[in-house]
Protein backbone atom coordinates (compact mmCIF):
# COMPACT_ATOMS: atom_id res chain seq x y z
CA UNK A 1 0.00 0.00 0.00
CA UNK A 2 1.59 3.40 -1.50
CA UNK A 3 -0.68 6.14 0.44
CA UNK A 4 -3.47 5.84 3.36
CA UNK A 5 -6.50 7.74 4.46
CA UNK A 6 -6.42 8.38 8.49
CA UNK A 7 -8.90 9.55 11.15
CA UNK A 8 -9.12 13.20 9.87
CA UNK A 9 -10.70 12.50 7.07
CA UNK A 10 -13.75 11.27 9.05
CA UNK A 11 -16.25 13.20 9.00
CA UNK A 12 -14.87 15.10 6.13
CA UNK A 13 -14.75 13.25 2.95
CA UNK A 14 -13.50 16.40 0.82
CA UNK A 15 -13.57 14.89 -2.35
CA UNK A 16 -10.42 17.23 -3.75
CA UNK A 17 -7.92 13.69 -3.76
CA UNK A 18 -10.42 12.13 -5.55
CA UNK A 19 -10.29 14.55 -8.23
CA UNK A 20 -6.70 14.78 -8.43
CA UNK A 21 -5.81 11.14 -8.56
CA UNK A 22 -4.39 9.74 -12.03
CA UNK A 23 -5.91 6.37 -11.51
CA UNK A 24 -8.89 6.51 -9.81
CA UNK A 25 -8.19 4.63 -6.84
CA UNK A 26 -9.71 6.90 -4.02
CA UNK A 27 -13.47 5.75 -2.92
CA UNK A 28 -16.22 6.39 -2.76
CA UNK A 29 -16.63 9.50 -5.29
CA UNK A 30 -19.63 11.84 -4.35
CA UNK A 31 -21.46 9.93 -7.00
CA UNK A 32 -21.21 6.42 -5.55
CA UNK A 33 -23.54 5.15 -3.52
CA UNK A 34 -21.53 4.68 -0.61
CA UNK A 35 -20.42 7.80 -0.56
CA UNK A 36 -23.06 8.94 2.30
CA UNK A 37 -22.69 5.95 4.22
CA UNK A 38 -19.09 5.79 4.65
CA UNK A 39 -17.52 7.80 7.29
CA UNK A 40 -14.16 8.53 5.30
CA UNK A 41 -12.47 7.96 2.15
CA UNK A 42 -10.72 5.34 1.36
CA UNK A 43 -7.12 4.72 -0.73
CA UNK A 44 -7.05 1.23 -2.79
CA UNK A 45 -4.10 -0.18 -2.21
CA UNK A 46 -3.63 -2.33 -5.10
CA UNK A 47 -4.77 0.53 -7.70
CA UNK A 48 -2.62 3.17 -6.15
CA UNK A 49 0.96 3.70 -8.02
CA UNK A 50 2.54 5.67 -5.36
CA UNK A 51 2.32 9.48 -7.03
CA UNK A 52 1.20 11.75 -4.04
CA UNK A 53 -0.82 13.63 -5.80
CA UNK A 54 -3.50 13.30 -3.64
CA UNK A 55 -0.94 14.55 -0.21
CA UNK A 56 -1.02 18.06 -0.89
CA UNK A 57 -4.90 18.60 -2.25
CA UNK A 58 -6.02 17.27 0.93
CA UNK A 59 -7.33 19.98 3.55
CA UNK A 60 -7.02 17.96 6.60
CA UNK A 61 -3.97 16.40 5.98
CA UNK A 62 -5.76 12.74 6.86
CA UNK A 63 -2.91 11.28 3.94
CA UNK A 64 -0.28 9.75 4.45
CA UNK A 65 2.88 7.58 2.74
CA UNK A 66 2.50 4.29 4.30
CA UNK A 67 6.05 4.57 6.11
CA UNK A 68 5.43 8.26 7.43
CA UNK A 69 1.43 7.49 8.77
CA UNK A 70 2.05 8.33 12.43
CA UNK A 71 1.66 5.23 14.78
CA UNK A 72 -1.43 6.96 16.13
CA UNK A 73 -3.14 5.47 13.06
CA UNK A 74 -1.36 2.88 11.99
CA UNK A 75 -5.00 1.01 12.21
CA UNK A 76 -5.96 2.77 9.39
CA UNK A 77 -3.56 0.89 6.56
CA UNK A 78 -6.27 -2.19 7.21
CA UNK A 79 -9.44 -0.25 7.37
CA UNK A 80 -8.24 1.28 3.93
CA UNK A 81 -7.38 -2.30 2.38
CA UNK A 82 -10.55 -4.05 3.97
CA UNK A 83 -12.94 -0.95 2.28
CA UNK A 84 -11.86 -3.11 -1.00
CA UNK A 85 -11.53 -6.72 -0.10
CA UNK A 86 -15.34 -6.04 1.61
CA UNK A 87 -16.94 -5.07 -1.95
Amino acid sequence: MAYVIAEPCIGTKDTACVDVCPVDCIHPRKDEPEHEKVTQLYINPTECIDCGACVPVCPVTAIFALEDLPEKWHSFTPVNADFYTAK
